[in-house]
């Protein structure tokens, strides 16, 4: 059964590791090389947040011409858009230029997210959504690592071969898509719960959302920043990038099945110190690969296991009329964190030099650990309604694979036995 399920998902889900994998090597080289070219900190968080914000807006504009167009064109023309702004960064080196290129890469990216995540949703039943959300994180994850692992012999074979590369890769991912018949997957739009409901609803699934998006956002633009300002090579950065995103692939489902033994807020309350002691260890320790590995290893894991802790906290709480549009709300809230955190975190590292980076990200996390302990003081522990599920950032269409036919009775069960959901939030 599994088997012809696999079959179906398969040129989607290969389809994405291919074109992730090059858009994970320009994202660090992008931060790489405009430090390199002599960048203000400024120019430099204004062009990593443009690719946030890119996603940002992807997700409230590309479910329409998916639906106009079908999926498989869809996609054929966001994986073109792509290959056209990784190539050009290659032939203009404007940091204007390179703001706008972003930007438009980040809106084509949620594009693809869009139409593999609305696929695997149409291939599936919710019994099945949790294997579907594995396959899609070992190829989300796993094409990232793999770019990070070649970003050195990339970088040394030319200043211009990475972007052809990153091209090359984007216009290749379209060939598993084109060659198998055409699925048009139901796009229905859904309205996220607005800010103020979710404050009510869940006030510790918001903080934990937010503070995730800045704190990976910083990962994934200023660490290369950071650790090419320490001394490090193209290559030990693509190597110490890897080994953080190998924790936040590895760690994630571990830390998630504890927080079914353990009320979730106490983990998230143990995610924000640990994340602080191991920011502040990295501020502390030797800057060699063999001193950072294994924070950076630890850090990964922390910080990329709070958001879906969060969400899953949050899916505690909510009826299952809600679950959809809360878990699209928060998916706002952790993108809008992403796209002003380069720039935020940048002009901290412009005035106080590359540990800036270290120092915001133990700041941010002890205000989200002392947080949570309020909250956790405040009101008492919600019990899971269903497993933990993993999960990487996804698009809003994405987050109804998270909405398993467990959480859903979970919900229900919750709603009815429980009190009033007003009287429960968090």
């Amino acid at each position: 059964m599994f088997g012809q399920l696999f079959t179906t998902i398969l040129a989607p889900v290969l389809g994405l590791f291919v074109v992730a994998t090059g858009n994970g090597f320009i994202s660090s080289l992008t931060t790489l090389r405009l430090d390199a070219a002599g960048a203000s900190a400024l120019a430099v968080g204004l062009i990593s947040s443009a690719y946030f914000i890119g996603l940002t807006l992807g997700g409230f504009f590309n479910d329409r011409l998916i639906a106009r167009v079908g999926h498989i064109r869809a996609y054929s023309g966001f994986v073109s858009v792509i290959s056209v702004s990784v190539l050009l960064q290659g032939l203009f080196a404007s940091p204007t230029f390179w703001f706008i290129l972003r930007l438009v890469n980040g809106w084509a990216t949620l594009g693809v997210f869009l139409v593999v995540e609305s696929w695997l949703l149409l291939s599936g039943t919710p019994k099945q959504r949790g294997r579907l959300l594995a396959l899609y994180m070992i190829a989300l994850y796993g094409s990232t690592m793999l770019g990070q692992l070649i970003l050195g012999d990339i970088d040394a074979a030319g200043p211009t071969v990475p972007f052809i590369l990153a091209g090359i890769l984007a216009s290749l991912s379209v060939l598993p898509m084109v060659i198998i018949p055409r699925i048009s997957p139901v796009m229905e739009r859904v309205q996220p719960l607005r800010f103020g409901d979710l404050l009510r609803m869940t006030s510790t699934g918001v903080m934990g959302c937010f503070g995730s998006g800045v704190a990976i956002a910083a990962v994934y633009t200023l660490l290369p920043l950071y650790l090419q300002h320490v001394g490090m090579s193209v290559d030990e950065v693509g190597n110490l990038m890897s080994a953080t995103i190998l924790g936040a692939m590895l760690l994630q489902y571990p830390v998630g099945r504890w927080s079914d033994h353990k009320d979730r807020q106490t983990v998230l309350i143990a995610l924000g110190f640990l994340c602080l002691v191991d920011s502040l260890l990295i501020l502390m320790l030797p800057s060699t690969p063999a001193f950072l590995a294994l924070p950076l290893f630890l850090l990964g894991g922390g910080i990329f296991a709070i958001y879906p802790v969060a969400v899953s906290h949050s899916a505690d709480k909510a009826g299952p009329e809600d679950l959809v549009r809360m878990i699209q709300g928060l998916l706002l809230v952790n993108s809008i964190g992403s796209a002003i955190s380069p720039l935020l975190i940048s002009l901290l590292m412009g005035r106080v030099g590359s540990a800036g980076l270290f120092w915001a990200m133990a700041a941010l996390n002890l205000c989200m650990a002392l947080f949570f302990l309020r909250r956790r003081q405040q009101s008492p522990a919600p019990t899971p309604v269903a497993p933990f599920e993993p999960a990487a950032q996804m698009s809003p269409t994405g987050v109804e694979i998270r909405v398993t036919e467990d959480l859903i009775r979970g919900s229900m069960m919750d709603s009815t036995v429980g009190a009033p959901a007003s009287d429960q939030a968090h």
